[in-house]
C-alpha cells in the first residue's frame, strides 16, 4: 500500500492496454459521454492558455461536449466556444510563450473583482526552443519567467482547478527544417525547469498547480504516429482530454467505473449499525469459547482410581450450542465482509479497467476444459439431469461466465450472445428442479419456501447492507426468487396437482397443462405491457426490492430477457417425468435414452441444432435485434445440450468433479465476484499485486473461491438455525425476521432523509 492520493497516479503515470486503451495507474478511468461531461461542466467557465498543442487539447475537451465540433478557428489566436443550453463556455488563449503577456493575462485573474474561470489548462516551450534556436539563454529567460508566473497560479489554485501541462517529446526524424532545433533533449530541460519552480513557494496543499505528465508518456508511445513529428494523433489528444475530464469531474458525477480521484465514500448508518453488530458478535464468540474452554479443563477426564474408567465431561447444553454456532456463524461472516468492504469501497487495493483480446478469454477457457474432462468420475445414479450432472453444468457454466465478466468479453457480440444462453440455462434448471420437487414431493409449506428464499437472499441481503447496494443491484438473485415464487404460486394454488393425485385419473394431466398455459399467457402480457409490468414492482414495498436509480426499468429488461426460459424448464421436467413413469426411457447404466434409432436421430438433430445456433448467434450484428430473438430461442440450445448430454449411456453415466465442486457454490461465485474479484461492482478488475496481472489474477482467484465457499457454509450452518423444521419456532424465526427488515426500512428512510 502507497498511500497517496489516486488524481497525482491519473494524471502522471499509465500504460497502454491496447492501441487506445490507456489505462491509469491503480485507478479505473471513466469514459464521458457527451450528457454526462456537460451535466458536469454545467455554468463553468474552462480556459486553455497556450501553443499550438494546447489548442489541440482545447479542440478535443470541448469534442467531449458537442462531437459536431470543427477545427476551423484561427491557427494563431484566441478561439472561443460556449454551449448555451448548458451555460458551458471553454476558451483557448493564444500565448505561445511563457512571457509578461501570458503573466498579465493570468495576473488579471486573481483581482477580486474579476471572475475567475473554473478550470485552467496552461503549457508552452516550444516556440520558445524554436525562436531563440534552442538558445541557453531562452531557457534561462523561461525559468525567469515561470517564476514569476508560478506564486500567480498557485494563488488561483485555491479557487480553481490549474493544470499545467508538461511538454511532449517530439518525432525528431519527421520534424521539418524550421523546428529541427525542438530536440527531446531540450524539451526535457525545460520540463524540469517546470516541475522544480512550480509549487516550490506552495505551503498550502489545497493551493498546488496540477502538474499534467501523463501526456508525455502517452506520447512516448504514439508520436511516430504524428503527421509533422511534433502534434500528437487525435486519438493521443483525445485520451488526454479524457483524462483531464476524469480529473475534474470522477469526484463531482462520482461514476462506477471511474475510481481515479474519488475520495472514499463514507459510512452509512446501516453500515455502521453492521459493523457494530459484527464486532459484537466477535466479541461474543471469543467470550463464549473461552468460557467452554475452561469449562472443559474442569471437567476434563480424569482416571476414576477404583474402576480404572474415564469419566465423560459435561455435555453443554443445546442452547449454548446453538448460539456458539450463530456467533460463530457471524464471526467469519464479519470478517469476511471487512474484506469485501476494503477491496471495493475503501480506498486500499487498486482497480484497473477490463480489456477484451480474444486469447484472454478463450485461452483460460480451454484450461478449464481440459482440467474438467480430466476429473472425469461415474455418477451414483445416470437418470437425466441427475444431481452431479446438474452440479456440473452449473459448474462449468458459472467458470465460463467468470472469465466472460473477467476478461471484458461482452464487448464481442457472439460471446456475448453465448452467456446469455449459459443464463438462460440457469434459470431453466430453476424451473426444472423446483417444478420436479412440487410435482413428485407435493411438499408446499412454508418450510420448504422459507429454507429456498434464505439460501438464494442470505448473502444478497448481508450485502445490501455492508455494500450499501440495492437489492436489484444483484439482479440474478432477484430473478431466481421471484421465478420460484411464480413456480410456487402457479402449483399451490388451488387445485394442487401433484404426481400422486394425477396418477389416479389422468385428466389431472390437462388440469396441469391449462395451469402452465395460463402462466404462459400471463408472461407473454407482461412481457409486451411494460406499463402493467412496472404498476404491479412500484407498490410498495416491492418497490424497495426492484427499484434501481429510482425506477424499475432495469428490471423489467432482465426479467424480460430471459422470460419464457423458467417455462419451458418446468414443460420439460412435466414431459420428462411423464415419460419416465410410462417406462418410455431407458436410464440404465450405458443404455441410451431411447431405441437406437431413435436415439440416432434425436442425437443428430440435437447436434445440428446445437450448431445452427451457435452460427445464428456468431453472426449477429445487433445487441438490441438479437436480445428481441434471445428469449424464443436459447430453449433451443439448452435442449440440444440436455440431449446431447444424457443419450448416449457412457455420457450420462460419467462427470467432472472439478465442475460439479464449482457447481455447488456457483450463486455465491456468482455474486461474490461483484466486489472480491472484479472492482468498482463489476466495471473494473481488483488488483493485489501490481505490476504482475497474472499473480495477481491467481491469488485474487484463490482468495475469492476459498471465500465463497466459506460463505456457501455459513449459509448452510444458518439455515438450520434461522429456519427450522418446528412449525411454531419458525413462525417465531418470521416474526423476528419481519422486525429485522422493519428496523431495515426504518434506518434507510432516516439514510435518504439524510442525503437529501
Amino acid at each position: 500500500f502507497k498511500g497517496g492520493d489516486t488524481c497525482e497516479y491519473l494524471l502522471s503515470s499509465g500504460r497502454f492496454l491496447g492501441e487506445k486503451v490507456w489505462q491509469p495507474h491503480s485507478c479505473m478511468m471513466h469514459k464521458y459521454k457527451n450528457s454526462e461531461a456537460k451535466n458536469c461542466l454545467i455554468d463553468k467557465h474552462v480556459v486553455f492558455i497556450g501553443d499550438s498543442r494546447i489548442r489541440q487539447l482545447f479542440y478535443s475537451f470541448i469534442k467531449l461536449i458537442n462531437p459536431q465540433v470543427k477545427e476551423e478557428g484561427i491557427k494563431h489566436g484566441n478561439i472561443p466556444f460556449e454551449d448555451k443550453s448548458a451555460s458551458i463556455k471553454v476558451d483557448f488563449l493564444w500565448y505561445p510563450e511563457v512571457n509578461g503577456s501570458m503573466r498579465q493575462r493570468i495576473k488579471s485573474w486573481t483581482e477580486s473583482s474579476v471572475a475567475k474561470p473554473h478550470i485552467i489548462v496552461v503549457g508552452a516551450a516550444t516556440w520558445s526552443i524554436k525562436i531563440h534556436n534552442g538558445s541557453n539563454e531562452a531557457l534561462a529567460q523561461y525559468k525567469i519567467n515561470i517564476t514569476s508566473i508560478a506564486p500567480l497560479l498557485e494563488k488561483l489554485a485555491i479557487s480553481s482547478d490549474v493544470y499545467w501541462v508538461l511538454q511532449d517529446p517530439v518525432y525528431e526524424d519527421m520534424l521539418s527544417e524550421s523546428r529541427k532545433m525542438i530536440t527531446n533533449e531540450k524539451i526535457d530541460a525545460y520540463n524540469e525547469a517546470a516541475v522544480r519552480i512550480l509549487n516550490s513557494s506552495s505551503r498550502n496543499s489545497k493551493a498546488k498547480v496540477k502538474v499534467f505528465s501523463v501526456s508525455k508518456l502517452i506520447a512516448q508511445e504514439t508520436i511516430m504516429k504524428s503527421v509533422d513529428g511534433l502534434h500528437l494523433p487525435e486519438s493521443s489528444r483525445d485520451t488526454n482530454a479524457m483524462i483531464l475530464m476524469n480529473v475534474y469531474c470522477n469526484k463531482i458525477m462520482k461514476p462506477i467505473d471511474g475510481s481515479c480521484c474519488q475520495p472514499q465514500p463514507p459510512l452509512t448508518l446501516i453500515q455502521k449499525i453492521a459493523f457494530c453488530f459484527f464486532t459484537l458478535s466477535i466479541i461474543g464468540y471469543l467470550i463464549i469459547s473461552l468460557i467452554h474452554r475452561n469449562n472443559y479443563r474442569k471437567n476434563k477426564s480424569c482416571t476414576d482410581l477404583e474402576s480404572g474408567e474415564e469419566k465423560k465431561p459435561a455435555i453443554s447444553t443445546p442452547n449454548v450450542s446453538t448460539l456458539e454456532m450463530l456467533l460463530h456463524c457471524f464471526c467469519k461472516l464479519g470478517l469476511i465482509m471487512t474484506y469485501f468492504y476494503l477491496c471495493d469501497r475503501a480506498n486500499l487495493f487498486m482497480k484497473e479497467n477490463k480489456f477484451y483480446t480474444h486469447s484472454s478469454f478463450f485461452i483460460p477457457i480451454v484450461y478449464i476444459l481440459v482440467l474438467g474432462v480430466f476429473y472425469t468420475e461415474n455418477t451414483k445414479e445416470t437418470k437425466v439431469l441427475n444431481r452431479e450432472q446438474t452440479d456440473e453444468w452449473k459448474g462449468w457454466m458459472q467458470l465460463v461466465i467468470l472469465i466472460y465478466h473477467i476478461s471484458g468479453a461482452s464487448t464481442f457480440l457472439p460471446v456475448y450472445m453465448h452467456i446469455r444462453v449459459l443464463v438462460a440455462a440457469y434459470l431453466f434448471q430453476t424451473g426444472y428442479g423446483h417444478f420436479s420437487y412440487f410435482w413428485i414431493k407435493g411438499d408446499f409449506g412454508v418450510y420448504r419456501v422459507c429454507q429456498v428464499l434464505f439460501r438464494l437472499n442470505f448473502l444478497v441481503v448481508v450485502l445490501c447492507i455492508v455494500m450499501d447496494r440495492p437489492y436489484q443491484f444483484y439482479y440474478f438473485v432477484p430473478l431466481v426468487t421471484v421465478w420460484f415464487m411464480i413456480i410456487y404460486a402457479t402449483l399451490a394454488v388451488w387445485p394442487q396437482i401433484v404426481q400422486k393425485k394425477a396418477n389416479g385419473n389422468c385428466l389431472w394431466h390437462f388440469g396441469l397443462l391449462l395451469k402452465l398455459i395460463c402462466l404462459l399467457t400471463c408472461i407473454y402480457f407482461l412481457s409486451y405491457s411494460q406499463g402493467a409490468f412496472e404498476k404491479i414492482f412500484s407498490f410498495w414495498p416491492l418497490s424497495k426490492c426492484f427499484e434501481l436509480n429510482g425506477n424499475v426499468y432495469e428490471w423489467w429488461f432482465r426479467w424480460k430477457l430471459d422470460r419464457y426460459v423458467v417455462f419451458h424448464g418446468m414443460l420439460f421436467a412435466f414431459i420428462y417425468l411423464a415419460l419416465q413413469k410410462h417406462q418410455m426411457i431407458s436410464e440404465g447404466k450405458g443404455d441410451p435414452l431411447f431405441s437406437n434409432r431413435v436415439s440416432n436421430v434425436l442425437l443428430f438433430i440435437s447436434i445440428v441444432s446445437f450448431l445452427t445456433y451457435s452460427i445464428w448467434a456468431s453472426s449477429c450484428k445487433n445487441k438490441t435485434e438479437c436480445n428481441e430473438l434471445h428469449p424464443s430461442v436459447s430453449v433451443v440450445q439448452i435442449l440440444a445440450f440436455i440431449l446431447i448430454r444424457n443419450i448416449p449411456g457412457y455420457v450420462r453415466s460419467v462427470y467432472s468433479s472439478f465442475f460439479a465442486w464449482f457447481g455447488k457454490i456457483s450463486l455465491e461465485l456468482f455474486i461474490c465476484q461483484y466486489h472480491i474479484w472484479l472492482a468498482a461492482d463489476t466495471k473494473g478488475i481488483l488488483v493485489l499485486i501490481p505490476g504482475y496481472p497474472m499473480f495477481n489474477v491467481l491469488v485474487s482467484t484463490f482468495i475469492f473461491v476459498c471465500v465463497a465457499h466459506e460463505i456457501s457454509q455459513i449459509t448452510n450452518d444458518l439455515a438450520q438455525i434461522v429456519v427450522p423444521k418446528d412449525n411454531s419456532t419458525l413462525l417465531k424465526r418470521l416474526l423476528c425476521i419481519a422486525g429485522f427488515f422493519s428496523g431495515l426500512h426504518f434506518f434507510s428512510a432516516m439514510q435518504d432523509q439524510s442525503r437529501h
